[in-house]
């Protein structure tokens, strides 16, 4: 059973904590969190539970410190409501996956449906896009709702999308040439051939893979 966090937990999540944020993208990005890798080095899923929602949304810098802390308090006021969003989350990172491993297919089943998706969210979703200042420094572009305070919570992931639909960039989406990673990326290297989600992980395990192998026929 997930352990609840308190708000002033919070304090303590940061990007170090979701490590490796590997899709260039944050729509891709969402959907790794299916499998994130922590700081302890243990991969868990970040809609486990509301609170590490709201944990991976404050490490991927969709929400500051302050809006993260409103957001759990919103949560011990409203339980239904709260897991009612995460609901929604699990629903659309669903959605994305599909529409991420089948990016080299127009007009299939998963865009249809990913089309879909991303325009119920977007219609139901009230409010106004604002810029930001962080208290770090820096700036942040953010959608602040009106009325239900959990339903812009995916707005930024679903616009994500929506720009990688409308910019024409899901044939340079990827899935990791690793067989047992499941992690997407956007390939934005010049030659379009990037394979690995990260060299230092799954692209080094492959070379000492084939260096092993090269190894044991030499030696046959």
């Amino acid at each position: 059973m997930t352990t609840a966090l308190l708000p002033s937990d919070l304090d303590e999540i940061t990007t170090t904590d979701f490590a490796r944020f590997v899709g260039e993208r944050l729509w891709l990005d969402f959907v790794n969190s299916d499998h994130v890798v922590r700081e302890s080095g243990h991969l868990s899923d970040a809609l486990d539970a509301f609170e590490t929602y709201v944990g991976w949304l404050k490490a991927s810098r969709v929400l500051d410190s302050e809006r993260a802390t409103a957001m759990l308090r919103r949560a011990m006021q409203q339980p239904t409501a709260a897991s009612a969003a995460l609901h929604e989350a699990r629903r659309l990172r669903n959605v994305l996956r599909a529409l991420s491993e089948h990016a080299g297919v127009p007009g299939s089943r998963a865009e249809e449906v990913a089309i879909s998706e991303i325009n119920r969210i977007l219609g139901r979703s009230a409010g106004s896009r604002r810029v930001e200042a962080r208290s770090g420094g820096g700036f942040v572009r953010s959608f602040v709702t009106v009325g239900d305070v959990f339903a812009g919570l995916l707005v930024p992931v679903i616009e994500s999308a929506a720009d990688a639909l409308v910019q024409g960039e899901l044939p340079r989406v990827h899935r990791c040439a690793n067989p047992r990673c499941n992690r997407v990326f956007f390939d934005a290297s010049r030659n379009g051939k990037r394979r690995w989600c990260e060299m230092a992980t799954c692209g080094n395990r492959a070379k000492a893979a084939r260096h092993r192998q090269k190894v044991r026929q030499l030696t046959a």
